[in-house]
Formats: structure tokens, sequence, C-alpha cells
């Protein structure tokens, strides 16, 4: 059922689209309300008249008076059995820590909850929504928060609770272009010198020389390595946001990918190879078997946190400049685009799903390849503008003659 509002003599009319031999028959119903400061109550009569009309079109019962925190928490029902249990770990600590206390707060009914409910949220959120009270979320932390009230809003329209999704309309802060910073060769070599006795700097080593995402990476089981064809294969994944998740699947199709296997990398398996069959002695029936490549003496899996934020630490015990973990990925794909590899190149290495979101975090990178459409652009043009004796005349004030030379 859809309707609208209109303006009839100063006062707002319901119009409710009936239809009757499958042509449309607008019913028109004057709400009584003027105009001028009623906008809100007249959208609020629009919405009950609409489920009271497709309650008796349907026979369905009107909906309950719901609050919208209880809605959102409804929703988070439904998507539970949708999504990855990593999607849904973000969507629900999201809800939990920000979404739900501030609408539990307000009691609003989801009946009520218009644009300029949320635009209220959204703007309150970017300037003042840290926990720890030191400003406002990134941008890309808001647009998260509103994917959730958005879907939420959506299920609440399919389901007849609202006529339309007021998040259409929302006021997002400006997206910020990512700015990633990376190793280059020199400063690699002084990272993998500095911790070459840590546990965890096989691992690293591995993420810098394929350019793999954290979960890839805690991801390799022996599965992955296959040292007679000389090739590893990204097919499985240990992601987490609050709790760990041992998946068989990559992140995206083109994420499952095949490298060549470098020595140096070779040489890292064969040797954590060994190592777990002495650690699976020497721990006995406190071992903990499995297939993954990267674990505890004991075979206990790696924690993703602790992977991130030993890295951090190790960086600032060595003095070495701060990057974070991810940007080893980076470090890796500024290497490769210095060795003259195209974006398409690049795009295959990393698993990227499109090519535009290779662009968009290396295109500023390849410097090579500009200065090259430079010089190509130099050699086609330099020939214009060029006059014989290096000057022409110009007019100059009151007819006398000026000498110029290029532009």
């Amino acid at each position: 059922m859809t309707g609208s509002l209109q303006q009839k003599r100063g006062i707002y009319q319901l119009v409710i689209n009936t239809y009757e031999n499958g042509k449309r028959k607008p019913l028109w119903i004057s709400t009584g309300l003027p105009v001028k400061g009623n906008k809100r109550k007249a959208e609020r009569l629009l919405r009950e008249k609409l489920q009271e009309f497709e309650a008796k079109a349907t026979g369905k019962p009107v909906q309950p008076d719901v609050t919208f925190a209880d809605y959102v928490r409804r929703w988070l029902t439904i998507a539970q059995r949708k999504v990855d249990p990593v999607t849904y770990q973000g969507y629900e600590i999201l809800a939990k820590t920000h979404i739900l206390p501030y609408f539990d707060a307000t009691g609003i009914k989801l009946r009520d909850v218009t644009l300029d409910v949320l635009q209220a949220y959204v703007d309150e959120k970017a300037t003042k929504g840290r926990k720890d009270g030191k400003g406002g979320l990134s941008p890309k932390s808001v647009r998260m928060h509103i994917n959730v009230i958005r879907q939420t809003m959506e299920e609440a329209v399919k389901n007849d609770m609202i006529p339309k999704n007021p998040c259409h309309y929302l006021i997002l802060p400006r997206k910020q272009r990512y700015q990633s910073t990376f190793y280059n060769v020199q400063q690699l070599q002084a990272l993998f010198d500095a911790i070459q006795d840590d546990p965890l700097c096989p691992l690293y080593k591995v993420v810098a020389l394929y350019g793999l995402r954290r979960s890839e990476a805690l991801g390799l089981k022996w599965d992955s390595v296959d040292f007679e064809r000389k090739t590893l294969t990204i097919k499985h994944t240990v992601s987490k946001v609050t709790q760990a998740v041992e998946k068989d699947t990559t992140k995206t199709a083109s994420s499952y990918r095949s490298f060549p296997l470098l020595p140096e990398a070779a040489a890292i398996f064969h040797a954590e190879q060994a190592a777990q069959a002495e650690n699976r002695r020497l721990f006995g029936r406190e071992y903990h078997p499995s297939d993954y490549i990267f674990t505890w003496p004991d075979g206990r899996l790696i924690s993703p946190d602790h992977v991130t934020r030993h890295f951090s630490r190790l960086l600032k015990k060595h003095g070495l400049p701060h990057i974070r973990f991810h940007e080893l990925r980076h470090s890796c794909a500024s290497l490769l685009i210095n060795e003259g590899f195209t974006l398409k190149d690049i795009q295959e290495w990393m698993g990227h799903a499109d090519i535009q979101t290779t662009a968009n975090i290396y295109g500023h990178l390849d410097v090579a390849r500009k200065q090259s459409m430079a010089d190509k652009l130099g050699e086609a043009l330099g020939g214009l503008g060029a006059v014989p004796g290096g000057t022409v005349e110009t007019v100059g004030p009151r007819g006398t003659a000026q000498g110029r030379s290029g532009c």
C-alpha cells in the first residue's frame, strides 16, 4: 500500500492509492492539520493510515507499537541467519556499542524515526561519537553505522511497518581518501634483521613477500603449500571481530589465488614443518594438532589481535618507523609497482575483486608510468610555440612593439 501527503487549502491531505478493477483510485482523507508546523504529525498519520489499509487488504493485524531499538534487535536476529559470522560480529558490536544505547535512551518508536532523527544521530556520531571522548568517529565508521540502520529500515518497509526508508536522503560525512604508508626495500630489510629472532618473524615475512591479508596469512594450511609444484594457494582464512572464525573460503572469489613458491617462503615453510614435528614430540598429549602452518609451539592458533598488536610493539621496541600491520601488504604492492608491473598485475596479485579498488589504493604510486606519459607528451608538444630567433613581437601599450619569448 502506498500513499502521499498533499496540501489543499492550507490543510494536509492523505492520499491513499487504492485500486479498483486494476485501476488506481486515489482516496483523499483530510487530516485537519494546518500545513504550517504539522508536517511530522501528518507523516505519522499517513503511516498509521497506510498500515490500517494494508491490514484490511491482507488480513494481517496492525503491527505492534515497537521501539526502533527493539526493531534493530529483531533485525540482528535475521541478519545472523543470512551473513557469515565475521560480518555478523561487526554488525552486533556496532549495534551494542553505539546504535542501541543511543536509541534505547530516546525510546523513540520505529514509526516515528524520520530523516531528521537519523540525521541528528549521524551528526552526533560524526562530531562526538568516540567512546574515549576524543571527538567524532571517522566517516567510514559512521557509514558502517548507517549500513546497519538502513538494513533495519529496509526490513521494516518490507514488513509494512513504515512506508519508506528515510536513510536514502541522509547527508553523510564525506569519504576520506585513504593514504597508505609503507616500507621500501631497505626498510623491510631493516625490519626483518631487527626481528629475526621473534617467533612471529616468519609470518610477517610471508605477509610482506606475498602481500597477504592478516586473515589469509593466519589461514594458511599445509594443503596450501605444494612443494613439488612450487605453488602457494590462498584458500583458507582466520578472521576476528570479537571471536576468531576459521573459514575454508576467502574474502571474495578473486581472493582465492595461487603464487609461485618463492625460495625464501619455501625455506620458511620447511622450518615451520620441522618445528611443528619437534613441538608435537615435546608437548605430547598437551599438543593441539591442526592443519595450520603458523601456530604457537603447543599447536594453538595465534589470535589475529595478537599478530597486529605484537607487530606495533616490535616497531616501537626497535625504533622503526610506524606502519600498521596491514601496511606490510601495501609495502608489497608498492615494490611491485616500482618494478614496473601494471595495476592489472597488482590487482591479481593482491586478490582485489575489481581494478577500481587497486587504482583507488595504489594508483598514486604508479609514478614510473606517469613519468613515461609525461615524457611522451613532452616529445609530442616540444615543438609547439617555438619561434625562430627565440622571440615574437607583440603590440604593447600605445602600439609599441615588445619582445616575448615562450609562453
